[in-house]
């Protein structure tokens, strides 16, 4: 048994003393977008930091804190708060959340983030489903022992985010009007903001939207077999591209101001996945 395993379980050991609480589905909330913890119907909360040997969001505006309950009638576990590889964190340790959701009980997620937008076609406000994304400038929180609890050690990468979810999220998009785009985000390891040059590169490369999360957790989930997908708001458009400097405050201002019509997508798609499995 890998060491991470044996920690993992460990995490697992104090979250059940806590709750027993079995989630269909995992949610991470992303940079501006936690007060959509407040939609749920909330059962327990575990905050990252009475977990011993669990990472902790440092991030302002990242409560940290798991959020078990019911989303309608879906049971729900949802991370109010994410934790990232520049706060100091190695890659395998940002996905313990991801693996850790999986072992309670989660077969999809829904990852979500604040991204720039490198698309000349998108805006500031605009949500963007993720097709596919690049890895080859964020650590793979792969590299290491294997778990082989979770996954093999060569996962396919094919298909990382499940089209069928796609089309759900699609379909719930249309139901409530929102225009969405589609596209490739590519995750860089922060904190500082890319250069000109790097979203030059990055769009040559086919990138749409460039941030500092959700890849890893991509990769980890689907190795541990969960289906995937993932919304990235637009929360400004990319150095180069912005005639301004780039602010965190920007980046919140932004997901704050789109708060609602997110809220109203992720609650429809995920009703959507559950209604089509009965």
């Amino acid at each position: 048994m890998s060491d991470m395993y044996e920690r993992l379980l460990r995490c697992k050991e104090q979250i059940r003393k806590v709750t027993d609480f079995e989630p269909q589905m995992a949610l991470v909330l992303g940079s501006g977008l936690g007060g959509f913890a407040e939609s749920i119907d909330v059962e327990a909360c575990v905050p990252y930091g009475e977990i011993e040997g669990f990472p902790v969001s440092t991030v302002k505006g990242h409560k940290g804190q798991f959020i078990f309950g019911r989303l309608g009638s879906v049971k729900i576990v949802c991370m109010q708060g994410r934790v990232h590889c520049y706060e100091g964190y190695t890659a395998q340790e940002t996905v313990m959340p991801i693996r850790l959701m999986k072992m309670l009980g989660a077969e999809k997620i829904m990852l979500t983030n604040a991204s720039g937008g490198i698309n000349a076609g998108f805006k500031a406000g605009d949500l963007m489903i993720l097709t596919d994304h690049i890895s080859l400038f964020a650590p793979n929180p792969l590299i290491g022992e294997n778990i082989e609890q979770l996954g093999v050690r060569f996962p396919d990468m094919s298909s990382i985010y499940n089209k069928e979810l796609q089309n759900i999220i699609k379909t719930a998009a249309a139901k409530n009007g929102i225009d969405i785009k589609e596209g490739v985000y590519v995750q860089l390891t922060g904190p500082s903001y890319e250069s000109p040059a790097e979203i030059k590169m990055l769009g040559k490369l086919g990138a749409d939207a460039v941030g500092m999360s959700t890849v890893c957790e991509a990769i980890a989930a689907n190795h541990a077999g969960m289906q995937v997908c993932a919304v990235s708001c637009i929360s400004n458009l990319a150095a180069g591209i912005a005639k301004k400097p780039l602010t965190h405050a920007e980046v919140q201002q932004t997901a704050d101001a789109v708060a609602k019509t997110f809220e109203t997508l992720v609650k429809t798609a995920i009703a959507d996945m559950f209604r089509m499995e009965k």
